[in-house]
């Protein structure tokens, strides 16, 4: 076997050789090309949305208690905060779309081995400020009633 299958055999068994994507950074493209079929299969039936939302739910219930927890809360609040935002899979995490684009998501602290979970926005979110610097992204461990009343805040700004 030449050294480029080698290299080849290993990167299909999961194991990175310095070059290229991780693991868990060519499961998420996958997940994402999967959701796209998706997307293109159910393009086609009026119950789209639903799908959609069922498949959110899904993912959520598969976490880990912790991230699983956090979620259910992050999606609570966000579909009651901008119900015209629509749950949606974006690369295998919820996310939540205003006319076809992601404008927040949720990422799981134990998919991606991290300490914390995170709650994202795309440049699509109309949290602009004047000073010309803002967060896009946001570190969550635990919600408070704080913290909850700055992601309805941070939501409800990023649709307007």
């Amino acid at each position: 076997m030449s050294a480029e299958s080698k290299a080849g055999e290993k990167n299909k068994q999961g194991e990175s050789s310095g070059a290229g994507f991780s693991g868990e950074e060519r499961a998420a493209i996958k997940e994402r090309a999967a959701e796209l079929r998706a997307d293109a299969r159910h393009s086609r039936n009026a119950d789209k949305a639903a799908a959609d939302e069922r498949a959110v739910l899904a993912k959520i219930a598969e976490m880990a208690p912790p991230d699983r927890a956090l979620a259910e809360r992050v999606h609570a609040i966000v579909t009651a905060a901008a119900p015209e935002l629509a749950p949606k899979l974006w690369y295998g995490q919820p996310a939540y779309y205003k006319e076809g684009k992601a404008v927040c998501f949720f990422r799981s602290g134990q998919v991606d081995k991290e300490r914390y979970s995170s709650l994202g926005f795309s440049a699509q979110a109309n949290l602009d400020d004047d000073d010309g610097m803002w967060p896009t992204a946001y570190a969550l461990t635990e919600l408070s009633k704080a913290g909850e009343a700055a992601i309805t805040r941070l939501v409800k700004k990023a649709v307007s």
